[in-house]
This record gives C-alpha cells, sequence and structure tokens, in this order.
C-alpha cells in the first residue's frame, strides 16, 4: 500500500510559520507569514508527525510495536496472523489469509487516501520474486541504479574471495527480544 501525501496526514502539536511562496505575496504584505494548520513536506518535522499520527492508527486497531524494529508492528490471534511493516509512506502488509490482509487493507483505507499496489514487487530498493518455494530478494536492479549515476557501468567482475567449502543452513533459531 501506498499512503498519498502521507506528511500532510500529520497533526502539529507546535506552532510553525513559513514565508508564504512568492505568488502569494501580496503588495504591501511582503513581510507578512503564514501559520501552518497541518504538517506539510520540508519542514523537520513531519516526518516525526506523520510517524506518529500513522502509529495511533495503527496501535488503535489492535495491532502491537515489534520490539527490535518500531516500523514493523504485529496483530495475533488464533486465526491470523498479521504483520504491517512500513517505510515512510510505503506500507507492506503481510498474512497467511488473503482475506485479513484484505480487511487490514480495508481500515487502512478508511483512515488514510492510500493506493494499493497489489502483489510486491520491489521494496526500499529491494526486487521480490515469488517462487514456489517461497520468495527470493534482489537488489541488483538497484546496484545497476548507484554504478550508473556514478558512471562506474565499465567495471569488470572480480571473484570474492569465499570459502567454498561452507554450507549455508537455514538459521531455525527464534529470536526472542
Amino acid at each position: 500500500m501506498d499512503v498519498k501525501i502521507a506528511f500532510l496526514n500529520g497533526e502539529l502539536d507546535e506552532e510553525i510559520y513559513m514565508e508564504n511562496p512568492k505568488v502569494f505575496v501580496l503588495v504591501g504584505n511582503e513581510k507578512k507569514v503564514s501559520r501552518l494548520a497541518k504538517s506539510l513536506y520540508g519542514p523537520k518535522q513531519a516526518p516525526k508527525q506523520w510517524n506518529e499520527h500513522l502509529n495511533g492508527i495503527i496501535l488503535a486497531n489492535g495491532f502491537t510495536h515489534n520490539n527490535a524494529n518500531k516500523c514493523i508492528y504485529s496483530k495475533f490471534t488464533k486465526g491470523y496472523k498479521v504483520i504491517i511493516c512500513f517505510c515512510v509512506d510505503d506500507l507492506l502488509i503481510f498474512d497467511t489469509n488473503l482475506e485479513e490482509i484484505q480487511e487490514t487493507n480495508k481500515y487502512l483505507a478508511s483512515q488514510f487516501k492510500m493506493k494499493d499496489m497489489q502483489e510486491m514487487d520491489t521494496i526500499v530498493g529491494i526486487k521480490v520474486k515469488k517462487h514456489s518455494g517461497g520468495y527470493a530478494l534482489n537488489q541488483s536492479h538497484y546496484i545497476s541504479k548507484v554504478l550508473y549515476k556514478f558512471k562506474h557501468l565499465k567495471i569488470k567482475d572480480a571473484n570474492t574471495p569465499y570459502d567454498t567449502s561452507v554450507k549455508l543452513v537455514e538459521n531455525t533459531r527464534r529470536v526472542i527480544a
């Protein structure tokens, strides 16, 4: 899910004034400023205000914070396990039951103007590909963008020192925070 104009949802808890854009300045009123009634993109408070507002909405729906990361919320019952991860204005919703994902989407859409991005393709620069055994994560397109940006596309591959006798196994230990 993508929250449209996310920062404009934040409520200000202090008075903030800004210079008026030049197109709105009337002759004789050049020294006047405007008081913001809502959060806005740009002020340093905007991300904090948006985060606090989103946090209140999600927690009010019965979710709890993850102890290790405050951008992850979960809601577990006997029938389902919903996890919400967010990064700025993007929300990723996990569940074993599609109906619960839709119910969570519906709740969030009742609170914010949102766009349902359907099944995840990319999040925070990570390409996600579904296959029969689960999901594969890949950042090759992000790496290509960085290389292009810094004009290093003509580099040559190099072997990475790695002991090929080491066999990786799935970590089955549960981390309790």
